[in-house]
């Protein structure tokens, strides 16, 4: 059947859709021996594909993965760290760790904490990444001070972020402290830290964030 190879490379666990896509731009992969350009198309079953150099069969396709893990602070949702902080893949099993094509779906910044789905099935992770899906994800937060109304409905309506607006978001109190207040709020976008600039714009500092 007929694919783009990008497409291929994600089906088979050997990178997310968007790692193949880069991997296709650095001109690591050869289609039949030649450069493959992105968009480009082929046939699994009757054309040869390489990766830097070593041909990609079948059987090479590993067994999907899925786990759910519960992320805690001081650890990256990335699969490599150039400043070689603990990411996500450190927290598995030595034998999942290497040659699975295991990575994250979306990802949490270091301080936050709570559910991180990780990986071989590149399908998947498009799916549950890609913004045209708007998939809600939801969160608990807890904030300094004690936010009014008028500024919960502020967050709700829209804020904007590095000039564009964010898309309406739920926002609601769960629970007061002394000192802070707990948010429930559910995003439909995922861009940079956004909930903890949006929170730092209307003078709320995040104390503790949590996936659900």
């Amino acid at each position: 059947m007929v694919e783009r190879v990008q497409k291929i490379l994600s089906q088979w666990g050997i990178a997310s859709r968007r790692q193949a896509e880069k991997m296709i731009l650095a001109g690591r992969v050869r289609l039949n021996g030649n450069i493959v350009l992105l968009g480009q198309k082929a046939d699994p079953s009757k054309d040869r594909l390489e990766l830097d150099g070593r041909m990609i069969k079948i059987s090479d396709r590993p067994q999907l993965i899925y786990l759910l893990l519960n992320k805690p602070s001081g650890v990256v949702s990335t699969c490599h760290d150039p400043r070689n902080r603990p990411t996500v893949l450190d927290l598995l099993p030595p034998q999942l760790q290497h040659g699975q094509g295991i990575h994250p779906v979306g990802r949490l910044d270091a301080e936050s904490t709570g559910a991180l789905i990780l990986t071989n099935d590149g399908e998947l992770t498009l799916t549950l990444t890609h913004p045209r899906y708007h998939l809600p994800k939801t969160y608990q937060v807890w904030v300094q001070g004690h936010p009014c109304e008028s500024t919960l409905q502020v967050w709700r309506n829209g804020v904007i972020l590095s000039g564009r607006k964010t898309l309406p978001a739920k926002v609601n109190i769960v629970k007061h402290s002394k000192e802070k207040t707990l948010l429930e709020i559910v995003l439909t976008e995922g861009r940079n830290r956004q909930i903890r600039r949006i929170a730092n714009h209307l003078g709320f500092a995040v104390v503790n964030l949590h996936h659900t």
